[in-house]
């Protein structure tokens, strides 16, 4: 189960869940996709188109020297002292062929969207079709969407308690800004929500499904909404991992010089614990990603060194107003505009 924390206008996190999906149809999985914000065929219809190996490489060529010309130029103005620095990587991990590569800029031709089995699940025409139901005590568009999970499990032989007599496969849920209002929710409009404990059964029940079936599911949720603090912690337990976008979309990082290379943040909150009793904490915790025109990247966050020389001058006057002060017991050579000499 993948909880991921929607940046503040869901545009980065729609990306990823998109790119979940789209694994799935490149590698022949069955697709559930459920969503109360946007019909799940006009989110199959915008997935990305996958790029082939050799234009995927022809791409990371061209990245790779727009990459090196940068560091030529920068080996020019950057002190010696940084110069005999290890490089830093730019990748988490060095290139190997793990899943495949997306063209953001191109929309998945529809054969081949129509080459797997898919399942969805629009909240406002399950509500129009059937009366109001409450089960397990619980919202109830979230128990029409476990119920609809449930029987798609069951009866396309996703359930690995049962011994299936076809191909076995693997099932890919994809359910979109759960916990917002549109689902019919309140934890995201108080503090203090009538009723707080739908989103963390629905997990619950949820997670025990997905134990028991050929399946993994990534959940979108508006995190920056729910302002009690305890929800958001019981999810997180209820999760397997759990991953934050930060994006600098209307913050003063969005202008900082700094991150200019980078259109947000990160954030890994928890990771699973397979068969040990902790987990395994990577060495990189500083991520960052940025969208090009063709590819969205999760890259190391490393920020360059300062090559102003206004920071320098303005702690040369603090240095010289300081010296002035402690001139009389600090040694008499700090006079004037000069520094400290000991």
């Amino acid at each position: 189960l993948v909880f991921t924390e929607e940046d503040k206008y869901g545009l980065y996190s729609n990306l990823l869940f998109k790119y979940f999906l789209a694994e799935g149809i490149v590698c022949g999985h069955d697709l559930f996709v459920a969503s109360a914000k946007q019909h799940p065929d006009n989110i199959l219809k915008e997935l990305p188109a996958p790029l082939l190996d050799d234009t995927y490489r022809k791409e990371l060529g061209d990245e790779a020297a727009a990459v090196k010309s940068e560091d030529f130029q920068d080996s020019m103005k950057i002190a010696w002292r940084y110069q005999n620095l290890p490089k830093m990587e730019a990748s988490p991990t060095t290139y190997t062929k793990f899943g495949h590569y997306y063209d953001i800029s191109k929309k998945m031709p529809p054969e081949l969207c129509q080459s797997v089995k898919w399942h969805s699940f629009y909240l406002h025409e399950e509500l129009s079709f059937e009366p109001k139901m409450e089960a397990w005590n619980m919202n109830s568009g979230y128990a029409r969407l476990l119920q609809s999970i449930q029987r798609t499990i069951s009866q396309e032989g996703f359930d690995g308690s049962d011994p299936q007599k076809k191909q076995r496969n693997v099932l890919r849920i994809g359910i979109q800004s759960l916990g917002s209002v549109l689902w019919g929710d309140d934890v995201c409009c108080s503090d203090t929500p009538e009723d707080p404990h739908s989103l963390t059964k629905f997990l619950y029940v949820l997670r025990g499904l997905l134990r028991k079936s050929l399946s993994a599911c990534i959940i979108t949720v508006p995190a920056h909404l729910i302002q009690n603090k305890a929800i958001m912690e019981r999810v997180t337990d209820l999760s397997d991992v759990v991953v934050g976008l930060e994006s600098f979309i209307g913050s003063e990082r969005e202008t900082n010089p700094l991150y200019k290379d980078y259109h947000g943040l990160v954030h890994v909150h928890q990771i699973p614990r397979l068969n040990s009793l902790i987990c395994d904490v990577s060495d990189t915790k500083d991520l960052a990603f940025r969208l090009k025109r063709k590819l969205f990247t999760i890259e190391r966050l490393h920020l360059p060194p300062d090559l102003s020389d206004t920071v320098s001058r303005a702690s040369k006057q603090d240095l010289a107003g300081s010296a002035k002060l402690l001139s009389s017991g600090c040694g008499a050579m700090a006079i004037g505009k000069k520094h400290l000499d000991f």
